[in-house]
C-alpha cells in the first residue's frame, strides 16, 4: 500500500500492481502450448493447410483467444489458419490477425464463413489487402449485419479495385459496422463519403490519411460519437471551416486532433499545415462551451498554442470531461487538472500523466518516446520501488516500436532503472522474461550503437535476471560475445565479461559445446586474460573472464582443444606464476586446467615437468587454500590415471601419486560451496579398481565434498549417472585402499540416507 502526498491510500493502484504480479493464467499456458504443438495436433490437407485431427467444441471466447495467441506469437499464417475452417468447433466472433502474413484465399476460407463481430487486420503484410477483406466479409450475408468493429490500419488497401461504383462493394455494404479504423491508409474523399452513409457508425479513425475534405462527416452527424483525425497532411480546409464541420457533429463525445510531428516539424512549416491545425485547436479550446459542449474526451497532445488559460476554461466549461490529451503541450501542470479525480490526462507533469500517455499512445512512436523520456527522469528517483505495472508499459513501447532506435534507447534506460539492484526481485518472472527478450532484440537490431548496447548490458547485469529468469541464455551469450569483439571500453568490457561468465555457467552441455565450437570466442576471452595479466592487475574483469573460460571448457572437448590451439596453456602457466599469492585467481586457472586434463587426447599437451611440479606444490601447505589444492589434485589425478599415456619419468608419476594421497587426507571440507558438476561421468575412469589409490582417493573425496554440501542434488545424480555401482564395486574390492573404501562407504551412506528421506515408506515394516 502506497501513501500518497495527499494522504489518500490508492487501493486501485495496489490492485493493478498485484495483478501484474499474478502468475500466468492456466488458460494462457494451455493456449501457448497448443500454438507450439499444432503440427502434432493437426493433419495436413491437400492444399497444405492444417486441420485439427480432433477438436472439442470450444467456448467461443476460447477460440478467439487461440487465434489472438497465434497472431501474437507469430505462428498464424496460411498453413495454420486452416484450423479455423472448422466453424462448428472453433467459432470466431472477435478475430485478430494483426501483423500475420495471410493471403486473400486463406483469409476467405478460414475467417469469412464465421459470424464475426470484430476483426483486427492491421499491419497484415503480403498479399492480403483491404479490398480483399471487404470483399470477403461482404460475401457472407451474416457478416454484413453482424460485423460491428473493423480495424485495417497500416494495411495495403488496394483501393483502386474497390472504388465505389455501381455493382462494386463499398464499406456501406457492412450495415452493422459501428467502429472503423483506417489510420495510415490511402483513404480517399469518395470512400469517406461512402463510409459516412453507414447508419450505425459511432467511431471513425482517419488519422494520417490523404483526405482533403471533412464535409462528408456530416452524413453521420447524428451517430458519430468518436473521431480520431490526427496527421491529416493533405487537408484543404481553413481552421474555421474545420471547427464549423466538427461543431455540427451533434453526437460527438470523443475527439482526437493531436499531432505527433512536434519533434520534427521544420521551422518553415510553422505557418502552413502545422500552423492551421494548431489554429483549429486554439479555436476549439477558446471557443467556449458552445463549441462541442458534449465532448467528454479531447486529445490535443503535441499541439502548439495550447495555453494553460485555454485549458482551464475548456475544462471548467465541461463538467463531464473524462480525458484530456496534453502531452508535449506544456499545459499539463494546470491547477484545474489536479482537482479532477475522474479526469485522465496524458502529459509529463507527473507519474499518472506519463503512464496514461504510454497506455494511450502505444501505437504512436513519437509520443511513446516523449513519454519514455519523462518516465526515465521519473524512474531515476524510484529507489527500492518494485513497479511491474510501469515496467509492463515500457515493454509495450519496446514491442510496438522494435525498429525505432530512439524508442529502444530511452526504453532500455527505463528498464534498467526499474530492474536495478533489488528492484527486479519482486517482478513477475514472465514479465522479466519478456523484457529480456526485447532487450536482446534491441541488441541484435542496433549492434553498433554503443549507448544502447551499454543500456542493455546494464539490464542484463542483474543477479535476479541472470540467475532466476527464463530466457534464451545461449542466444544472449552469443550476442554479448559478438558485441565484445568490437569494443574496448573498460566499463562495458567488465559488464560484458561478467554477463558471459554467468550465462555460460547456466547453459546445457550441448549449448556450451555449441558455443565453445567458435574459436573466436576463445580468442576473445583469452585476449582479455592476457591483457590483464600483462598489466599485473587483479580485477573483476579478469576474474569473470577466467570463470567464463572455466565454464566454457566444462565437459566440452572442442572448447578445450581451442584453448590449447590458442596458446592458452602457456598463458595459464604464466598466470599461475604471476598470481601465486592470489588464491581466487589460482583456483579459476586450475579449475580450467582440470577440465583440459579430463580430455584424454589433450593430456599429452600437459605433460610438462615444470608445470606438474608447480601443481604438486599447490597440493597442500599453510598458505594454500583447499580450493586451490582440490583442483591441483584433480589435474594430477587425471594425468596420472593413464599409465600407458604417461610420457614423463615413471618415478615422477609415483612420487606425485604418493604426495597426492598424503595431501588429500589433510584436506578439510570447506564451509562454502566450492565447485559444481553437470555430471559425474568424468570421474568414471578414476573409480576403476585398477587405478592407483591416490587417483581413486581424489575422486571419492570430490564426490563426498559435493554430496555433503548439496546432498539432494548430487546423491540423486550419483544414481542417475550410474556412479553408485562403481562405488559399490570399489567398496567391495579386497584390493581397495582402506582410505578409499572408507570414503566410498561414507558416500554410499549419504545416498541411502537421502533415498530414505525422499521415500519414508522404504523404512516401514511390511504389514503381516
Amino acid at each position: 500500500m502506497i501513501l500518497q502526498s495527499d494522504g489518500k491510500y490508492l487501493y486501485l493502484k495496489n490492485k493493478k500492481m498485484a495483478e501484474e504480479s499474478c502468475p500466468v493464467a492456466l488458460s494462457e499456458l494451455c493456449l501457448a502450448q497448443v500454438c507450439l504443438s499444432l503440427d502434432s495436433l493437426c493433419s495436413t490437407q491437400p492444399d497444405g493447410s492444417l486441420r485439427l485431427s480432433w477438436a472439442p467444441l470450444l467456448p467461443q471466447e476460447m477460440a478467439d483467444q487461440l487465434l489472438h495467441k497465434m497472431a501474437t506469437q507469430g505462428t498464424l499464417n496460411d498453413r495454420t489458419v486452416g484450423i479455423f475452417r472448422s466453424c462448428e468447433q472453433l467459432r470466431l466472433r472477435r478475430a485478430c490477425i494483426r501483423s500475420s502474413p495471410l493471403s486473400a484465399e486463406a483469409f476467405r476460407l478460414a475467417l469469412c464463413p464465421h459470424r464475426l463481430q470484430e476483426l483486427d487486420a492491421s499491419r497484415v503484410p503480403g498479399g492480403l489487402t483491404g479490398a480483399h477483406i471487404l470483399s470477403g466479409l461482404a460475401s457472407n450475408p451474416e457478416c454484413r449485419a453482424s460485423l460491428q468493429r473493423l480495424t485495417l490500419s497500416r494495411l495495403q488497401m488496394g483501393w483502386k479495385s474497390m472504388e465505389v461504383e455501381e455493382g462494386q462493394v463499398g464499406f456501406s455494404s457492412l450495415q452493422g459496422l459501428k467502429i472503423l479504423n483506417l489510420a495510415n491508409t490511402d483513404l480517399t474523399d469518395p470512400l469517406l463519403e461512402d463510409i459516412c452513409t453507414l447508419p450505425q457508425l459511432e467511431g471513425l479513425d482517419i488519422s494520417s490519411t490523404p483526405v482533403m475534405e471533412l464535409s462528408a462527416l456530416l452524413g453521420c452527424r447524428f451517430t458519430l460519437r468518436s473521431l480520431t483525425a490526427h496527421g491529416l497532411r493533405q487537408l484543404d480546409m481553413s481552421p474555421a471551416r474545420v471547427i464549423s464541420i466538427l461543431s455540427q457533429l451533434h453526437a460527438l463525445r470523443h475527439l482526437d486532433l493531436s499531432d505527433d510531428r512536434f519533434a520534427s516539424a521544420p521551422p518553415s512549416a510553422e505557418d502552413d499545415e502545422w500552423g492551421e491545425g494548431d489554429e483549429a485547436v486554439r479555436l476549439l479550446l477558446e471557443g467556449g462551451s458552445g463549441v462541442l459542449p458534449a465532448l467528454v474526451s479531447l486529445d490535443v497532445s503535441g499541439r502548439k498554442k495550447v495555453t494553460e488559460g485555454a485549458v482551464t476554461a475548456f475544462v471548467e466549461g465541461r463538467s463531464g470531461l473524462v480525458f484530456l490529451g496534453l502531452l508535449a503541450t506544456g499545459a499539463g501542470s494546470c491547477d484545474v487538472l489536479s482537482g479532477k479525480d475522474n479526469l485522465k490526462v496524458t502529459g509529463e507533469a507527473n507519474e499518472k500523466q506519463i503512464c496514461e500517455s504510454l497506455r494511450r499512445y502505444r501505437e504512436r512512436e513519437c509520443f511513446t518516446r516523449e513519454a519514455l523520456v519523462h518516465l526515465y527522469q521519473l524512474t531515476n528517483d524510484m529507489y527500492d520501488q518494485t513497479r511491474p505495472d510501469i515496467l509492463k508499459l515500457v515493454l509495450g513501447g519496446m514491442q510496438n516500436h522494435s525498429e525505432s532506435l530512439p524508442v529502444q534507447l530511452v526504453a532500455s534506460a527505463c528498464v534498467f532503472n526499474l530492474t536495478n539492484q533489488d528492484m527486479a526481485v519482486g517482478m513477475p518472472h514472465p514479465l522479466l522474461s519478456a523484457v529480456v527478450h526485447q532487450v536482446l532484440e534491441a541488441m541484435r537490431s542496433f549492434p553498433s550503437h554503443q549507448q544502447l548496447q551499454k543500456n542493455c548490458l546494464l539490464v542484463l547485469c542483474s543477479d535476479t535476471i541472470l540467475q532466476d529468469v527464463p530466457f534464451d541464455r545461449f542466444e544472449a551469450a552469443k550476442l554479448v560475445m559478438n558485441w565484445l569483439s568490437g569494443h574496448v571500453d573498460r566499463t562495458l568490457q567488465r559488464m560484458a565479461v561478467a554477463v558471459i561468465s554467468i550465462l555460460v555457467a547456466k547453459l546445457s552441455t550441448q549449448q556450451t559445446t555449441q558455443l565453445g565450437a567458435d574459436i573466436f570466442i576463445m580468442k576473445q576471452l583469452l585476449g582479455i586474460v592476457q591483457q590483464k595479466a600483462m598489466a599485473g592487475v587483479v580485477d573483476s574483469t579478469l576474474k569473470f573472464a577466467l570463470s567464463a573460460l572455466w565454464n566454457l571448457t566444462d565437459e566440452t572437448p572442442t572448447a578445450s582443444r581451442h584453448f590449447i590451439q590458442c596458446q592458452g596453456l602457456e598463458l595459464y602457466e604464466e598466470v599461475l606464476e604471476s598470481y601465486s599469492s592470489e588464491s581466487s585467481i589460482q583456483q579459476k586457472v586450475l579449475g580450467l586446467l582440470n577440465n583440459i586434463a579430463e580430455v584424454e587426447e589433450l593430456q599429452a599437451d600437459m605433460m610438462e615437468e615444470d608445470l606438474l611440479e608447480h601443481v604438486v606444490t599447490l597440493l597442500q601447505g599453510p598458505q594454500v587454500e583447499v580450493g586451490v589444492s582440490y583442483f591441483a589434485g584433480g589435474i594430477l589425478a587425471h594425468l596420472t590415471s593413464r599409465q600407458d599415456a604417461w610420457t614423463l619419468d615413471q618415478g615422477l608419476r609415483q612420487t606425485i601419486l604418493e604426495q597426492m594421497h598424503a595431501a588429500i587426507l589433510t584436506w578439510a571440507l570447506p564451509e562454502r560451496e566450492m565447485v559444481s558438476y553437470r555430471s559425474f561421468r568424468p570421474f568414471f575412469s578414476l573409480l576403476q579398481t585398477s587405478q592407483p589409490a591416490g587417483v581413486q582417493l581424489w575422486a571419492v573425496w570430490a564426490m563426498r565434498l559435493v554430496c555433503t554440501q548439496n546432498g539432494v542434488q548430487y546423491c540423486h545424480m550419483l544414481q542417475e549417472d550410474g556412479a553408485v555401482e562403481l562405488l559399490n564395486t570399489l567398496s567391495s574390492d579386497l584390493d581397495t585402499h582402506s582410505d578409499v573404501r572408507g570414503m566410498a562407504e561414507s558416500i554410499l551412506g549419504m545416498v541411502e540416507h537421502h533415498q530414505t528421506a525422499s521415500n519414508p515408506l522404504r523404512t516401514q515394516p511390511a504389514i503381516p
